[in-house]
Order: structure tokens, then C-alpha cells, then sequence
């Protein structure tokens, strides 16, 4: 079978390969792939940044962002044959720690984690592949094609989970208004759980025109370009999605009192910038403001995040996918065009 292979840390070895059929050790369930999004983090392991090959082998095949139909499955699995499935990426550490071993691997404290397509598991960027059930995550069969957003749908359905989490420790904690900072994939689904959640939402990003304005004017926010300062008068929430570290200091000092920032962005280092931090110190000490850390999900966020995508307008998001790929021509996939959103590599069906 064909699958989208690179060697991590060596730039320029993608390529796609004939591979032997999945092995019976990534699980019982065998499923079908039909679509493979695409996202920052590919393009990186693409170019040597990072990515770890499975033990023994120097190649590993790419791919987290999944959609697939189930081909066979283990009576009790809980799976049918035909079923729209997406894929967990991450598992627990095998030691394990308090985390993983409670079902929280996303929250892994000693980084022993694996994740398919990233880490030291082949990803599902294949004609098929293998999983355990209890990692295969059912789609409702209206979405079709567009359930390959669970994935980035997941990561910002735990993303919301923390800001209540953390806004919860005050009694009665009613966040009115949202800021969510950039405008890709993340951002546009972080403002329609905002959205669906009942907030006033607005979205600061850089373009001024084309899919990702219109896409924010559809789903009843606001849409900002220019400074934060102008975006939302001291929001309740922030969900960063840019990692950009001036963009981070910035969203920090314009949170309401007892409002709760949510970085979910990774910044590139090696830059360094001007930061009064006792003036953004003395206002979060006395004005009772948080910031979390958050990244990858854990089941029940998979599932907030397919409750989610169900709850939403098929049409808006149809127009968070907007480029189509077939998997022979993947390297096209990973090569940004000014108008993109999701870019998505379909592989069967």
C-alpha cells in the first residue's frame, strides 16, 4: 500500500512509499483512509525541525489529522464496518505517570508520551491502517469528509475545557466576552465554540480580506486587524492561537480582571523582547488573572470536539477546507498559498 513516509530530521526525505500492510500490534480495527489534513506541524517534520521514527525503523509515516472508515472491527469494540472513525493521536507513557495512567496522556508529565505521525508511531497517512478502539473516535455520518477536522477541533475543545476550569475557582464565573488571536484552523474553531458557548466573540488576525474575514462574519463574530488594544475591550477569555511571543505579553495585559488567557500556540525561540513584567505582574497578581498552557486532547475532548463540528453549519464548515489534494500529489499540500485555511490530502474513498 502507498503511504507518506520522511526520515525525521533529515530535510527533503518525504516521499511516498510502497509499505507493508499495518501490523496487527497497532490494533484489531482496521480502517480505511479517506483524508489526511494538513497543519504547521507537518511542514516541520517535513523539514528536519523535529519527529521521531518508531523504534528500529528510520522512517516514519506522517499524518495525525485523520479521517477514515472502518473496514473491520471486533464484535464489542463498539465499531461497525462502514463507520466514519478519526484517529487519537496521542497514547499514554507506558510507565505510566499520574496523568496517563487516569486517561489524561494529553497532560503526560513525563514526556515518555507517543504520538502517531509525530512520534515514534506511523501515523495514518497510509491506504490503511490499524488502531485499538478505544483510540478510534466515532464521526457523526452527516459531517462525511468534513470529519477530518476533529483533530484541530479537539485541541481547542480541551482549550475551552481549561479556561472553565481555571474560571470556575471564582463563584459564578460568566465569561460575557472572547478574543481569539489568529485566524488559521485553530483560531476559526476556537470562535465557533465561543460562539456556540454564547459569548461575544471577536478574532484579531493579519489579512483583510478573503476566506478568513468572511468565515468570522459568518459565524456572527467580529473580525479585527491592528492591535489587541483595538480588537476587544479587556475580553474575559483569551485563546491565543499564533504563538507569536509579542502578540502573547500583549493579549496577557488586555485580559479583563479574573479573566483567563489560553495559550495554545507554539513560539519559535531565539527572540527576545521588551516586556515591563512588573507592571504585567502587579496587574494579574491584583486582578486575579490566569494563564494556561494547552495542548493535544484526550478522548473526552475528541468527543467535545465531534459534539461540536455536529453542532455546527455544515456550509461554514465546508469553507474552513480550502484546498483539496490527492495524496500523489502531497507535496503541493504542505506548500502554503496565501489563501489557504485547511489544506486536506485525500487518500481513498
Amino acid at each position: 500500500m502507498k503511504a507518506l513516509t520522511v526520515v525525521p530530521g533529515q530535510a527533503g526525505s518525504a516521499r511516498l512509499d510502497d509499505v507493508d500492510d499495518p501490523p496487527e500490534e497497532h490494533g484489531p480495527v482496521v480502517v480505511e483512509t479517506l483524508a489526511i489534513g494538513v497543519c504547521g506541524t507537518d511542514a516541520e517534520i517535513v523539514s528536519g525541525a523535529y519527529g521521531w521514527a518508531p523504534p528500529g525503523r528510520d522512517r516514519l509515516t506522517l499524518g495525525h489529522e485523520s479521517l477514515g472508515r472502518v473496514q473491520s472491527a471486533p464484535q464489542g469494540s463498539g465499531l461497525a464496518v462502514g463507520d466514519l472513525v478519526v484517529g487519537i493521536v496521542r497514547r499514554p507513557d507506558p510507565v505510566p505517570c499520574s496523568a496517563c495512567a487516569v486517561g489524561q496522556w494529553d497532560m503526560c508529565r513525563n514526556g515518555e508520551y507517543t504520538e502517531r505521525g509525530i512520534k515514534s508511531i506511523d501515523g495514518y497517512c497510509s491506504e490503511r491502517y490499524r488502531i485499538e478502539a478505544e483510540y478510534a473516535v466515532k464521526v457523526d455520518p452527516k459531517l462525511g469528509e468534513l470529519g477530518v477536522l476533529l483533530e484541530p477541533a479537539s485541541v481547542v475543545a480541551k482549550a475551552w475545557d481549561q479556561v472553565y476550569s481555571v474560571g470556575g475557582r471564582q463563584g459564578g464565573w460568566e465569561p460575557k466576552t472572547a478574543l481569539v488571536t489568529g485566524a488559521g484552523p485553530i483560531g476559526l474553531l476556537a470562535a465557533l465554540i465561543g460562539v456556540q458557548r454564547g459569548l461575544e466573540v471577536h478574532v484579531l488576525d493579519q489579512v483583510k480580506e478573503g476566506a478568513k474575514p468572511k468565515l468570522v462574519s459568518e459565524l456572527g463574530a467580529t473580525y479585527h486587524t491592528g492591535a489587541v488594544k483595538d480588537a476587544a475591550c479587556r475580553p474575559d477569555v483569551v485563546i491565543e492561537c499564533t504563538g507569536v511571543g509579542q502578540l502573547v505579553f500583549d493579549v496577557m495585559d488586555d485580559v479583563a480582571p479574573g479573566g483567563v488567557v489560553c495559550l495554545t500556540g507554539v513560539s519559535s525561540g531565539g527572540r527576545q523582547l521588551g516586556v515591563d513584567a512588573g507592571s504585567l505582574n502587579r496587574t494579574m497578581v491584583l486582578e486575579n488573572e490566569a494563564v494556561v498552557g494547552s495542548v493535544n486532547a484526550n478522548r473526552r475532548h475528541y468527543q467535545l470536539g465531534a459534539d461540536a463540528l455536529a453542532a455546527a453549519e455544515r456550509d461554514w464548515l465546508s469553507g474552513l477546507i480550502t484546498r483539496k489534494v490527492p495524496l500523489e500529489r502531497w507535496a503541493d499540500a504542505l506548500t502554503r498559498q496565501p489563501d489557504d485555511v485547511k489544506v486536506v490530502i485525500e487518500v481513498g474513498g
